[in-house]
């Protein structure tokens, strides 16, 4: 597809989106744009992310009155500075990384909407000797850095299983990208704890791999959209149109993912990888994108209870607080009450939107 037809695609799914009835469009046209910045933990806003990237595309934000920008901040902990610092309105990035922020070091961060439900796991070789948790005495095992959250759920694995994690395995931290694959071939590691979009780009990569999952992994919050109390305090209707874009994009994204996938190729071009042909980039980019969207709609049904997209759960959040507690990620325990926004009415107001306008537009997108 050419530039030029690129730009009238986003042009008219634009229109499409505006034209769409969505809740409080009309009054948001009428005032100007409010400026809000996102940080988001992940090196790249790639296809994976399409909660961060989405409600840019298709002008949802705009829509309800905001002129976002979505930065890439890293990893969690990053995040979790940046939105302290002052550096951003909003952050997204681990559920670990907000329990330990509050719980560990006072802060005042808020659950704005819960995106995605755990998908971490520890993936190894497909036709490997390593086939349960209890293979791993000895080997080393690959993690994004030595503060990723992935590492208290592969601890907690070992411990079930009769291994002790400071002396019968390694942890040898590779980012992302090319190192964590070639350290798999290399044989360097034998092991990578990562979460789901990552582990799939890993497989779009040429592993073959299997997957072990903690019987508990997905019940805990993962992906979560916070700000800090003060700003909710301040801008109660702005926390209520950032989370109302990103359950739009939900949608959109479940109703139509081929068409989300060639949005995302047509806004940010620079992500185009050399020598690959279209048909096997959307092949491997409709799996990086189906592993996020099935960790959403986990968090949908489980958090939500199949009708709300993006609810805070206290009780999967005591869970978590629990479990960090006992994997020493934190040092008390940790009431996850504070974590809650008292915003009247605030996830029935996150989900007024009309979901089949949102749907109809996915499905009616065109290339």
């Amino acid at each position: 597809m050419s530039n030029s037809r690129y730009v009238d695609l986003l042009s008219s799914l634009a229109l499409v989106a505006i034209f769409a009835a969505t809740g409080s469009v009309a009054s948001a046209q009428d005032k100007p744009l409010v400026k809000v910045r996102i940080v988001a933990a992940t090196g790249v806003l790639d296809v994976s992310y399409p909660t961060m990237t989405l409600p840019v595309t298709l002008g949802y934000w705009k829509q309800e009155g905001y002129d976002v920008d979505v930065q890439p901040a890293g990893g969690s902990l990053q995040m979790v500075q940046q939105l302290v610092g002052g550096n951003a309105d909003f952050g997204a990035g681990s559920g670990s990384a907000i329990v330990q922020g509050d719980g560990k070091n006072g802060l005042t961060m808020r659950v704005v909407a819960m995106i995605s439900a755990s998908d971490w796991s520890l993936a190894v070789d497909a036709d490997g000797p390593i086939k349960s948790a209890k293979d791993l005495k000895g080997k080393t095992i690959g993690v994004f850095n030595l503060a990723t959250g992935g590492i208290a759920f592969l601890n907690g694995l070992l411990r079930a299983n009769g291994l002790d994690p400071a002396k019968d395995i390694q942890m040898l931290p590779l980012g992302m990208g090319a190192a964590p694959v070639e350290a798999m071939r290399s044989g360097k590691v034998q092991g990578l704890i990562y979460w789901g979009s990552a582990t799939a780009s890993f497989e779009n990569a040429g592993l073959k791999l299997r997957r072990i999952v903690g019987e508990d992994w997905g019940s805990y919050p993962e992906y979560t959209l916070t700000a800090l109390q003060t700003t909710a305090d301040r801008d109660p209707a702005m926390i209520i149109g950032i989370a109302r874009g990103v359950a739009k994009a939900q949608v959109f994204a479940l109703a139509n993912p081929e068409c989300a996938v060639k949005l995302h190729w047509a806004h940010y071009p620079q992500q185009k990888p050399a020598g690959v042909d279209d048909a096997t980039r959307m092949k491997r980019d409709m799996h990086s994108l189906e592993t996020n969207l099935a960790s959403n709609v986990s968090a949908y049904k489980q958090f939500g209870g199949g009708k709300q997209w993006g609810r805070f759960d206290l009780a999967a959040w005591q869970r978590l607080s629990a479990f960090m507690l006992e994997a020493k990620q934190i040092d008390s325990p940790f009431d996850a009450k504070s974590l809650e926004l008292h915003i009247p009415n605030l996830y029935e107001k996150t989900n007024t939107f009309d979901k089949s306008a949102i749907e109809n537009s996915a499905k009616d997108c065109k290339f």
